[in-house]
Order: C-alpha cells, then sequence, then structure tokens
C-alpha cells in the first residue's frame, strides 16, 4: 500500500526517470552510450575556416574571404553546407540575425557557423559540437499587407 501511495505522489519510477533526464539536459550529457541513439556531442571546436572543413572531410570551396567573414561551401559524404567564420562574435551575431529570416537550421559555434538542412547539421554537430539553432522563415503574405506574425514560431536552440 505504501508503494502504490508513493507512486501516485511522484515519487515512483517516472519521477526518478524524469529528475534523472533533468539532471542529463542540464550537465549536457546524452546520446550515444545510455541507448539513445542521438549521437554524443563532443566540445565545440575552434578555428579557421580550413580547420573546421578538414573535421568534417570538407575541401572547402571558398565563396568570400574578406576581413569580417570568410565562407565556403562544402559537399561531403553526409550532404552540402555553407561554413562561415567571423572575425567577431558580433559580426558572427549580425549574420545570424539576418540569415534566421529565411529559416534552416544553423550549427552555430564560438565565430563560426554551418548552414545546412537539419540532416546535415545534425552530422556535423557530432563532429564540430556547437548548437542548433533553427528558424521558420518569415515572410510577408500573399497580400503584400505585411502579413502577420500569428503562429510565428520564432527561433529555437537545442
Amino acid at each position: 500500500m505504501v508503494k502504490q501511495l508513493e507512486w501516485r505522489r511522484g515519487n515512483g519510477p517516472r519521477a526518478a526517470a524524469a529528475v534523472l533526464a533533468g539532471l542529463a539536459l542540464l550537465t549536457g550529457c546524452g546520446g550515444g552510450a545510455d541507448g539513445d541513439d542521438r549521437p554524443a556531442v563532443p566540445p565545440t571546436v575552434t578555428g579557421t575556416l580550413e580547420q573546421l572543413a578538414s573535421k568534417t572531410d570538407c575541401e572547402p570551396n571558398l565563396q568570400t574571404d574578406a576581413e569580417e567573414i570568410r565562407q565556403a561551401n562544402c559537399q561531403t559524404g553526409d550532404g552540402r553546407y555553407v561554413l562561415a567564420t567571423f572575425a567577431t562574435d558580433r559580426g558572427q551575431r549580425e549574420w545570424l540575425n539576418e540569415a534566421n529570416d529565411y529559416g534552416g537550421s544553423y550549427l552555430v559555434g564560438r565565430k563560426w557557423v554551418a548552414v545546412g538542412d537539419a540532416k546535415v547539421v545534425a552530422a556535423l554537430r557530432g563532429r564540430l559540437g556547437g548548437t542548433v539553432e533553427t528558424a521558420s522563415p518569415h515572410h510577408s503574405g500573399d497580400s503584400g499587407g505585411g502579413g502577420s506574425e500569428d503562429g510565428h514560431s520564432g527561433h529555437h536552440k537545442s
């Protein structure tokens, strides 16, 4: 009888599982070894565009080589993506703010971003670490009147 009462109060196996899941989320654990089908996420890498590309087995096709941003197209076994590195954190954030208006999936590290479809970004995260940001595209609607933000899902991080 005591066990049934404890379970009803949330002190049973379900509560313990919820606490463990919360701890794993807070500590950044999860994936891989515990039977979860998501790969373990390595520490976020840093480096030049070429160094980052080499970690993903990409020979970068340089598109922009400027003081503030270097950007290249990459093709790997995981798919196609764009890799960009930035001179400053502020430049990176401004670029992301503008790019997020188009929607998509972004893998974000310190002064670098990889952009591709969700499957490619997930695969890259297993090699580069980082944080995945997804954004819903903003649009003005069919009437040309500016559209509506009703149902706008905004930006998400994982």
